[in-house]
């Protein structure tokens, strides 16, 4: 039996690994292989909520953001196909207290270019009149905000990247990472060796089990999230912007087929939960926790019938920000991970850079080296256990 050679390996067919095997196709004569220890999107992509929109506070990752954004909603001329865009616009609520942070984020984000303007609350409620407002000091608004299906866009994507000559390897287990002579040489699977001058690691809350053993770890913590369900009732059947409520510290969007989905902006910490094994079932009193916060912003929710939901696991890295770039000492090895949550919205562009430092050496589309891994060292990463 031959042995497999790439010129480039991407570890993890979730969105951000078919947005980077995608990015990697569109360029001549790279060879690239995909390899998943499950399906397509069988992982956290999934389970994401999938909400789109540019609006975070650290400026890289709000570069990555306005990035994905217009590629989301030039998706078919880009990509081809579909990935269920769905626009509803974001609001962000604030009270006095956060107010002053509020304008400055917002400030930020139209210096880089965002569609983003602050209300008050008299504005929000002729935007929404559906909302509560008593309670707010300040709003901001993003008109191109939206979502779209996690699956389905990372199909599309993993299709258009078959078409340009990817290879994917689904149902294959990365065992480790192979480094010859102080650098990458490829991988050991399951099924076998395959060789690489590149390796990307694009393995959410596994990741760190691929680079302990190469005395490299983020310092991951994985962390289980919930999302509930609810069908909206009459007065809401025509839809509502998507919220981030720092008031009420839920989060919540329109959904297909007449239901509103929402969480908490902060989940309750828990222990280390595992990825492969994991609750992912909803507690009662996540789903009356959530509806109350809802219904707090949307009094039309108060009474809406909860339907269903699931649960997910974050990676999160130590500061709370994605972790992008190579890895130190280990020439040819790249990683993305630790997004918490973000990682669907920023995959478009995360894609994009990952493919320009496998075969560049450096990002052109976000100058992402404020996200790497240098920037560890000065915080507590756990060892390897």
């Amino acid at each position: 039996m031959s042995r497999l050679i790439a010129d480039v390996i991407v570890i993890g067919a979730g969105i951000i690994g078919c947005s980077t095997a995608f990015h990697l196709a569109r360029q001549k004569n790279v060879r690239v292989i995909v390899v998943e220890k499950g399906a397509l999107a069988s992982g956290m992509t999934k389970r994401s909520g999938a909400l789109i929109r540019a609006h975070y506070p650290h400026p890289v990752e709000a570069r990555l953001a306005l990035a994905s954004v217009n590629f989301f909603r030039a998706w078919k001329e880009i990509v081809g196909g579909t990935c269920g865009w769905t626009p509803t616009g974001l609001v962000i609520t604030a009270g006095e207290n956060d107010a002053a942070e509020l304008r400055a984020q917002v400030a930020q984000l139209q210096t880089l270019g965002a569609d983003t303007r602050l209300l008050t609350p008299a504005d929000l409620s002729e935007l929404e009149p559906a909302a509560r407002v008593d309670d707010l000091a300040l709003a901001a608004y993003e008109p191109a905000a939206g979502f779209v299906d996690p699956a389905l866009a990372t199909q599309t994507l993993a299709a258009r990247a078959k078409d340009l000559g990817v290879a994917f390897r689904t149902g294959t287990l990365v065992k480790n990472i192979r480094v010859q002579h102080n650098r990458v040489a490829g991988v050991e699977t399951n099924a076998g060796p395959i060789d690489a001058l590149a390796v990307v690691i694009t393995a959410g809350p596994w990741s760190d089990r691929l680079l302990k053993p190469l005395h490299a770890p983020l310092g991951l913590r994985a962390q289980r999230a919930e999302l509930a369900f609810f069908d909206r009732p009459a007065a809401l059947k025509a839809g509502h912007c998507a919220f981030e409520d720092w008031t009420t510290g839920a989060r919540f969007r329109p959904h297909t087929f007449g239901l509103t989905m929402g969480g908490l902006n902060a989940p309750d910490h828990e222990s280390e939960t595992n990825p492969d094994a994991f609750d992912e079932g909803i507690a009662p009193g996540f789903i009356a926790a959530v509806q109350a916060r809802l219904a707090a912003r949307l009094p039309a929710l108060a009474h809406a019938r909860y339907v269903r939901g699931h649960a997910g696991v974050y990676d999160q890295s130590a500061d709370g920000h994605a972790i992008l770039g190579h890895v130190p000492q280990i020439p040819g090895l790249y990683v993305a991970a630790g997004f918490s949550g973000a990682g669907l919205a920023l995959a478009p562009a995360v894609g994009a850079c990952l493919s320009e430092l496998a075969t560049e050496g450096e990002a052109s589309t976000v100058d992402v080296r404020a996200l790497g891994m240098d920037r560890l060292a000065m915080i507590a990463v756990p060892s390897a256990k």
